[in-house]
């Protein structure tokens, strides 16, 4: 208007907005009263305390979009599909065909995905200490090896070939 202000009220304005989008077939976020300290997260849909939010501070009330819980969820599903190009259906699969055990082992519960570095393949899911030690032998079957046999206790046992002088097993 000329005098600078509107000629509805701002939830007149909002309320007709709505009507308008919802008119062309669009899809309308729902009008959610919260009380004051409280936002409301559209992925589930509930409605919590500032608290249960990380900060944002480009937003207009300084809170991120999404709740702590859902963005800590949609965070693992990208993590997943980014680097291991899996979604969180398939790596329950793989855990299931592995019976809910980690693959080496066979006794604690898997939670890490194994992967080759070289060709990006995924091998399957491990739980933490094997994977960390599969890490610390470098992905070599060969180190794997001298590895076992070391706990077999056949790798390190040196001959006297001369005095003072002992040679390993090859």
């Amino acid at each position: 208007m000329r005098d600078g202000l509107q000629a509805y009220c701002r939830e007149c304005a909002a309320a007709y907005h709505q009507q308008r989008q919802v008119a062309k077939g669009r899809k309308v976020r729902p009008r959610v009263d919260t009380p004051l300290g409280h936002k409301y997260c559209r992925t589930c849909g509930q409605v919590k305390p500032h608290s249960e939010w990380t900060r944002n501070r480009s937003a207009s009330d300084g809170l991120a979009t999404l709740c702590r819980t859902c963005k800590a969820a949609k965070g693992r599903e990208h993590h997943l599909k980014r680097n291991y190009g899996l979604t969180e259906a398939e790596r329950d699969t793989l855990i299931a065909s592995q019976r809910g055990l980690c693959a080496i082992c066979l006794d604690a519960p898997p939670v890490h995905v194994d992967h080759c570095h070289k060709t990006g393949s995924v091998r399957g899911v491990l739980c933490f200490n094997c994977n960390s030690a599969i890490g610390k032998l470098r992905d070599d079957p060969e180190v794997g090896r001298r590895a076992v046999a070391y706990l077999e206790g056949t790798s390190w046992k040196p001959t006297l070939v001369a005095p003072g002088v002992y040679q390993l097993p090859s």
